[in-house]
């Protein structure tokens, strides 16, 4: 954010990993242009707030905090504590509720919750965990499950879909042989979710599909329960996988009483962008009332 009006960019290309977590410097060959180019463009020479949100912050954030604060200060004016570093889950909620309390389920390839009823109590997240140790009732894990449901078709087990088998040949080829084109590759979790859309289509005509997806619901409620502040408020959705629509979104209202009495599904206002300015322009006018956190949100 400058002196004069909010700037914001982001890249698609996706930040490396390295032994320190997420890699810093690679983040910078990013950031520096983009930063360099958006000041430009709007008449800029030093920001006066700027908060930076990266998927991995709470658990790979280390490198970033230890080199992004003084580059920011050195080279683009931004001064002291009024830089924040922030988990993109943060950001996500930022988006979809502003700066009130509420809970927040944030779900694309992976899903992860968080809530916060500000002031001193602190964030509250669950799951999250990457898909194979959780985040339940993502992308990935409905993908998975639909995978698996044909895979037990093919064997002649129980519990089997014969329409997702199909689904499996026509996108895959012979269902033997997906093992080896699935396990060697390092985007997974990607290959996993683009199944999720498949699953959903089958939902109206195939038991087993739509079974996945009540369970979807169910895992998705559950991780709000566990993060949202009281007893009511509102809980947010976000994220792309809730674009697939009533095959996920019928269960998840079917259910939400059960798993979350008193609490109101709504819409996201913005995305997880429109997040990180509203925490930035929070910060210039020294006024940011979300709970500071050493992994999920810092400042700087």
């Amino acid at each position: 954010m400058t002196g004069r009006e909010i700037v914001a960019t982001a890249t698609d290309e996706p930040v490396r990993t390295d032994m320190t977590g997420i890699a810093a410097d690679h983040l910078l060959t990013l950031l520096r242009p983009a930063l360099k180019d958006a000041m430009t463009d709007g008449g800029a020479a030093y920001l006066t707030a700027a908060a930076i949100g990266a998927a991995g912050m709470a658990s790979l954030g280390t490198a970033l905090r230890e080199r992004l604060p003084a580059v920011l200060r050195t080279e683009f004016g931004v001064p002291s504590g009024r830089l924040a570093l922030a988990a993109d889950a943060v950001t996500a909620y930022a988006g979809a509720l502003g700066m009130r309390p509420g809970a927040v389920v944030a779900a694309g390839t992976g899903m992860v919750a968080i809530g916060t009823g500000l002031g001193a109590s602190g964030w509250r997240r669950a799951d999250g965990w990457g898909h194979l140790l959780g985040d339940c009732g993502g992308g990935a894990w409905i993908g998975r499950c639909g995978l698996e449901a044909a895979m037990r078709a093919y064997d002649g087990r129980e519990g089997g879909s014969g329409v997702l088998w199909a689904r499996v040949e026509s996108l895959f080829g012979h269902p033997a042989e997906l093992p080896g084109m699935l396990y060697p590759r390092s985007d997974r979790a990607a290959v996993l979710a683009s199944f999720a859309p498949e699953v959903a289509r089958c939902a109206d005509e195939d038991p087993v599909a739509a079974g996945i997806l009540r369970a979807a619901a169910r895992h998705i409620l559950q991780a709000a329960a566990a993060v949202r502040p009281d007893h009511g408020g509102e809980v947010a959705l976000t994220g792309g996988l809730f674009k697939m629509g009533e095959p996920l979104l019928e269960p998840l209202r079917e259910q939400a009483e059960r798993y979350l009495p008193g609490a109101r599904l709504i819409a996201p206002e913005s995305d997880p962008l429109h997040g990180a300015v509203r925490i930035a322009e929070a910060l210039a006018c020294s006024a940011l009332p979300l709970p500071i956190d050493s992994a999920l949100l810092t400042l700087h």
